[in-house]
């Protein structure tokens, strides 16, 4: 998952995490700012009734003694005014209940004692809970739009917020890590960010890709100079060989002797040109400007490797039905990769085995694939059977240094040719090339 992604996803749990705490708790919030605003009502009428009183008197709400109460038509409020005893004193809001025309109804009330003209008297003013709860479902629904509002608000700020702060980590991913082609890499470009990390993540990879490079460049460096080097003594070494066959009084064990180093030179020197042709084509040294017949270069291949399949007694079928044109290649390396790959299939075949060679369009894109009904590759070796001299358990060629499937990978590569392959012990493999687009041809699809 990515970064980003996982960003959005904490932000967007957390805020449904804090949504539903807030759902829970709004019932209770919204009692208590009703209860809040209440007591504070009740409070303002309280002080303006005082005030009434220190101004007039009162004989305003009380003549002769008589109690004072008033409510309003449905009973949602009332006053009461009443004389008490002179040493009785309250100051408080409650909810209580009281009895009003045989109904008993619940009050949230404020009762508050006074002096006035020498006497003590109580005054109460009550709002009934009822109408207090009214507005708790609105105030509920507008507090939860707000909320929902708010959050989606912070969503969608904390989404353009991740991209402009992860917009260079992506830069820095996609352009020296996914767009780097290994070994080829391309000049230093600095990732403008204000971020310290990515600034060090940024120069921290520029460094390790300048230390591959070095290493790539020194490894090839060293197998071409080793490759051309080698090939002079080992070229003095067959001809003094040579020679020396042409001496008459040489004894016959010397003789075996000689062709036993001859074809130990041989084999050293199949390997020399092998690892120099693979420094040659990763280092660029080949042109693609070639154009060629698939049909025809399969034909030529045919040609060329048709005694070792009468020898196997190997029948090899050609199904190349459209001639399809190989543009922006390298004939000489073509030829060489799928030498290799029909030379493989025929080493590791069995006896009276069979070779299809298949070339077709498959999704836009034409393929061409090598199928033998050979010894197979374990599973657990496909992996690594492009790796430099990794020779198969399974083969016991003598003559196999491991390294004609690197050849054929490393082709592939300078092709921009995409390269799979499917095997099943003891049943047979299939390797598979599928072309970049330009090819000439008609396909299909």
């Amino acid at each position: 998952m990515k970064l980003k992604t996982k960003l959005t996803l904490f932000n967007a749990i957390s805020k449904l995490v804090i949504v539903t705490l807030f759902i829970l708790l709004l019932p209770n919030i919204i009692e208590n700012i009703n209860k809040s605003y209440t007591d504070s009502r009740l409070v303002k009428q309280k002080d303006k009734l005082l005030q009434i009183v220190r101004e007039k008197g009162i004989q305003t709400y009380i003549e002769d003694g008589e109690s004072y109460g008033s409510y309003l038509p449905l009973k949602e409020e009332y006053v009461s005014l009443d004389e008490v005893e002179p040493g009785y004193h309250l100051d408080t809001i409650k909810d209580e209940q009281r009895l009003v025309e045989r109904d008993t109804i619940d009050y949230r009330i404020l009762s508050h004692t006074f002096k006035a003209g020498k006497k003590n008297y109580l005054l109460e003013i009550g709002k009934s809970t009822e109408t207090i709860g009214e507005t708790t479902g609105p105030l509920q629904n507008i507090a939860f739009q707000i909320l929902l509002g708010m959050i989606l608000l912070t969503i969608l700020a904390d989404q353009l917020y991740s991209n402009y702060i992860l917009r260079p980590l992506s830069i820095i991913i996609r352009t020296k890590l996914i767009g780097n082609k290994f070994p080829q890499f391309t000049t230093y470009k600095e990732v403008k960010t204000s971020t310290i990390d990515f600034q060090h993540l940024d120069l921290s990879i520029h460094k390790m890709v300048e230390t591959i490079e070095t290493a790539f460049q020194k490894e090839r460096e060293f197998i071409s100079n080793a490759s051309h080097e080698l090939m002079t003594p080992i070229s003095i070494l067959q001809s003094k060989i040579e020679n020396m066959f042409e001496q008459d009084d040489i004894a016959d064990d010397l003789k075996v002797r000689l062709l036993e180093m001859q074809k130990i030179l041989n084999r050293l020197k199949s390997i020399t040109k092998t690892l120099l042709l693979i420094s040659q084509i990763e280092n660029d040294q080949f042109l693609k400007e070639d154009k060629i017949s698939a049909r025809e270069l399969l034909q030529d291949i045919y040609d060329e490797i048709s005694i070792r399949l009468q020898d196997r007694n190997i029948s090899l079928a050609l199904l190349v039905i459209e001639d399809v044109e190989l543009v922006n290649v390298n004939k000489f390396l073509l030829f060489n990769l799928f030498f290799n790959l029909i030379n493989n299939a025929i080493k590791y075949n069995r006896p009276d085995g069979e070779i299809t060679v298949t070339g077709q369009w498959v999704k836009g894109n034409y393929t061409i694939s090598v199928a033998d009904t050979g010894i197979g590759i374990a599973a657990e070796e496909l992996p690594y059977i492009f790796n430099r001299f990794k020779k198969l358990k399974q083969s016991l060629s003598q003559d196999s240094f491991g390294l004609g499937l690197p050849i054929v990978k490393s082709i592939a590569t300078f092709h921009k040719m995409g390269i799979s392959v499917v095997s099943e012990k003891d049943v047979g493999s299939t390797f598979t090339l599928t072309f970049p687009t330009k090819v000439t041809g008609t396909s299909p699809g």
